[in-house]
């Protein structure tokens, strides 16, 4: 059974680092328990730039994009019953697939599903297994029978949707994981979009204060952004040093630190610095490299921290993210959106990763 009307897919096919091209690839036959979403945006972020750099470098050809957010085209009727969506209900596509049965999948840890796991990631799957559309660079993706999906409320249109993803791991890292409580004081470390869903998650806990640091010019309208979000406190670290801010406004250090910096190996030192004794750090950020200037591991020991590093995103985090996107509650909608079709993802990519000579964008996507 083919899709009506559509016989191919146009889709952006990264075939080595820095070489994405454009294919026609045929559209698969839909069963009982897979599906076909018509792709209507995809968000962008700093995964994807590693894959199109190769820092996240892969041995094959494949269709980036794992934020996607469309109409479902095509469905059967198990995976319509198991996912609750039918034809022609807008979804927000997580990056993972769940077997539904394994260990991991049954206590919901499904990013370590014992069949997927990580091998397996949307946007991150050879283009030469079929049928090929595993990513949202393309006008259409395919939903394997293990796929899972969450319905977009019908307040979101699909560019804003995309922030699921975003949100949903600001809200896992800044709240979840950390265990975020009313009263608590938190530092966030990294403006950028993930960091300002970080600074919304502890906010929704009911956090007492808030931080947010940043550093350089092109930090600096991020900062202001994340006032507009409701941080107590900005700090450009390249002029200001962040503990000593801290603890004169709080007149302590932080109940919880999230440190959702990118590249940034000086950062996990001031994360350490600005924990409290008994006090909680998240790592989320990669540091791209194995050395931390500045770090010192004594003192995870003599402040007997809690350090957690946070992977990826899972499904009531996403719930809570399309649920906050739709109430309007926060400015997301005034944040910086650059939109591209497929053409354009090339560039973005490229002014995300900071390469194009200007500020990078917050918020990226692909309308294809």
């Amino acid at each position: 059974m083919r899709t009506e009307g559509a016989r191919d897919s146009t889709a952006m096919v990264l075939e080595s680092p820095r070489q994405l091209v454009l294919r026609e690839l045929p559209l698969p036959e839909i069963g009982d328990d897979d599906a076909l979403l018509r792709v209507e945006a995809c968000g962008l972020c700093g995964t994807d730039h590693e894959q199109y750099s190769g820092v996240l470098s892969a041995s094959f050809a494949f269709v980036p994009g794992h934020e996607s957010v469309g109409v479902i085209d095509r469905i059967g009727d198990r995976a319509a019953e198991r996912w609750g969506v039918t034809r022609g209900h807008r979804v927000a596509v997580e990056v993972f697939q769940s077997c539904r049965a394994c260990d991991a999948c049954e206590k919901g840890e499904y990013r370590h599903c014992q069949r997927h796991g990580l091998r397996d990631m949307y946007g991150f799957i050879p283009v030469d297994r079929a049928p090929g559309l595993w990513g949202g660079f393309a006008t259409y993706q395919y939903l394997a029978p293990d796929s899972m999906v969450l319905a977009v409320p019908k307040a979101l249109d699909p560019v804003m949707a995309t922030l699921f993803n975003p949100l949903g791991a600001g809200i896992r890292w800044g709240s979840t994981v950390p265990e975020t409580s009313a009263g608590d004081v938190v530092a966030v470390l990294g403006p950028g979009i993930r960091g300002l869903s970080a600074l919304v998650a502890a906010r929704e806990a009911g956090a007492a204060f808030v931080m947010v640091t940043g550093s350089g010019p092109n930090d600096r309208p991020r900062l202001e952004m994340a006032t507009r979000f409701g941080a107590d406190m900005v700090v450009d670290v390249a002029t200001t040093d962040p503990v000593a801010k801290f603890v004169s406004a709080t007149g302590g250090l932080a109940d919880v630190v999230v440190d959702v910096t990118a590249k940034a190996p000086t950062t996990f030192a001031q994360a350490v610095a600005l924990a409290r004794p008994g006090g909680t750090v998240v790592v989320a950020g990669t540091r791209g490299v194995a050395e931390t200037p500045g770090f010192n591991p004594d003192l995870i020991v003599f402040k007997e921290l809690r350090l957690i590093g946070a992977l990826g995103v899972d499904t009531p985090a996403y719930l809570t993210a399309l649920e906050l996107l739709a109430s309007q509650r926060y400015p997301f909608e005034s944040l910086p959106h650059e939109i591209v079709s497929l053409s354009g993802v090339d560039a973005l990519l490229q002014a995300m990763g900071g390469e194009a000579g200007r500020v990078p964008p917050v918020h990226g996507v692909m309308v294809p």
